[in-house]
């Protein structure tokens, strides 16, 4: 199964035809496209669901591959891991402080969290200091309240040009050595942003292989969905008014207040249709964040007449207070528009031990087929692979998702030119597995038991469980309907 697949990844690159291989557990996924990846002539991505895979091939599988490999002529085996720019420390952030709501940057952390944030400046000035990656994954336990005040996003980012730190930042350093590479190892979130949303992300690229590819329109919609509440209209408000000198920023919290109403008057769920009071809060949203984006000043005015550093540094507070602006008119002006690919709904916020989440407007998309076709697969060679590809033993319901035509199925090596100009050939394959479930495995449903109800686990399913786990001797894996279903049967 392995060979088959590795040597239909080979063909695909060298053909340019998309490939879907479903390869069960076991069958060595990973070996089987890094091996054609490596020997290609181009780079090649790989886009990951999850940071595990990420982790396995960059500490596991690559280093064996490129020992197995070290010396065969012509063989390119550099690679390189990139990930979205909060996933690393930010040493601006950590050596000149945190914006507070004004933008006005503060240094020292306060509250219970002080402590666990000075841990991660010091980690991170540790790793400036011995060339580390600066990576989320290899820094101290923390939480993600706590990780956000050691990072930025890539809106509160300076710009490399502009930032005091740019050289040693370990963003850019990864970025770097991803231009020098020729396998790039990514994740799905921003494979989507490079290829879909446009924002050049990755270094240019022949082909992708995706891993886990049962997950990626979920992951495709995740990037694509935006968010806004009233209070980060008035997070942005509160940052422009020292950098804006008329009424624009009392205008934007005005119309923060506007939104907030119309919030509370809505209907939580999906909004069908816009009503009149909503949808007058969004434009009001939109056109306040258009005006005080617009009374801005320009960078020419807001830096020194010099280029160098001192009275021509870049402004961080000013920076970052923009792109907050930004961000809030780039969604509510998505929102206002109401497009017809796109589903909007009203997250009522918390209750109880929750309450201090706010309601929220969320927007994303109805389908993603259509933008992947046409940016990501009509331009790249693209190979996807999972355990789970098909469904009652066909591509066809995953190859809809991801903006592949059943009718554009082929088999390898057959003429592809009757399909038409705009088609998009794809290959379909199914290695197996290397087990034997029939033999191997036991199907136990346990039909003494009552049906699962509304109140979660009851007393006799957790000591069914509990004799089960007992009977394995503990090499159980349990999956549950809900969180709270596990964390019963974990208590237990």
């Amino acid at each position: 199964g392995q060979v088959a697949m590795a040597e239909a990844v080979g063909a695909a690159l060298r053909e340019g035809e998309h490939l879907l291989v479903q390869a069960g557990t076991g069958t060595g996924k990973s070996l089987a496209y890094l091996v054609p990846a490596l020997v290609h002539d181009k780079r090649v991505v790989v886009a990951t669901a999850t940071l595990a895979l990420q982790h396995q091939l960059v500490e596991r599988d690559l280093p064996r591959l490129v020992e197995a490999v070290k010396g065969a002529p012509g063989v390119d085996t550099s690679y390189a891991v990139l990930k979205g720019r909060s996933n690393y420390a930010c040493l601006h952030r950590i050596r000149e402080g945190v914006p507070d709501d004004q933008g006005v940057l503060v240094d020292v952390p306060q509250g219970s969290m002080a402590e666990k944030v000075l841990e991660l400046r010091a980690w991170a000035e540790q790793e400036a200091e011995g060339k580390g990656s600066g990576e989320r994954d290899a820094a101290p336990r923390h939480t993600d309240r706590e990780w956000r005040q050691v990072s930025v996003s890539h809106r509160d980012c300076l710009g490399a040009s502009k930032c005091p730190f740019g050289q040693e930042c370990f963003a850019e350093v990864a970025r770097e050595k991803a231009h020098r590479s020729h396998l790039v190892i990514t994740n799905h979130s921003l494979l989507a942003i490079d290829a879909i949303e446009g924002v050049p992300m990755i270094p240019d690229y022949d082909a992708v292989v995706i891993d886990e590819a049962h997950e990626l329109t979920a992951r495709v919609t995740q990037a694509a969905t935006d968010e806004l509440t009233a209070a980060d209209v008035e997070r942005a408000a509160r940052r422009s008014v020292r950098h804006v000198g008329g009424t624009e920023a009392d205008d934007l919290a005005d119309a923060a207040e506007a939104l907030r109403d119309a919030m509370a008057e809505a209907r939580p769920g999906r909004i069908e249709r816009l009503g009149e009071e909503l949808s007058d809060a969004l434009v009001l949203v939109r056109d306040a964040a258009r005006a005080c984006l617009s009374a801005y000043p320009k960078a020419s005015d807001s830096q020194g007449s010099k280029g160098g550093p001192g009275e021509g540094d870049a402004d961080p507070g000013l920076t970052q207070a923009k792109g907050t602006v930004q961000d809030v008119f780039a969604v509510a002006e998505r929102m206002a528009a109401a497009a017809a690919a796109d589903v909007l709904w009203l997250n009522e916020g918390g209750s109880g031990e929750h309450s201090r989440i706010p309601p929220r407007l969320c927007v994303a998309p109805l389908e993603v087929w259509g933008p992947m076709r046409d940016k990501l697969l009509a331009d790249k060679t693209v190979v996807m692979t999972s355990a789970t590809l098909m469904l009652g033993g066909d591509f066809g319901a995953l190859a809809s998702n991801v903006g592949l035509k059943p009718s554009e199925r082929v088999r390898p090596g057959v003429d592809t030119g009757g399909l038409g100009e705009d088609a998009l050939p794809w290959v379909g394959l199914d290695v197996g597995s290397p087990f034997d479930y029939a033999q191997q495995g036991i199907l136990y449903v346990a039909r003494h038991l009552p049906p699962p109800g509304r109140d979660g686990l009851v007393k006799a399913q957790l000591d069914e469980i509990v004799d089960l786990v007992d009977a394995a001797e503990g090499r159980t894996l349990g999956l549950f309907s809900s969180r709270r279903a596990a964390e019963a049967a974990a208590e237990e």
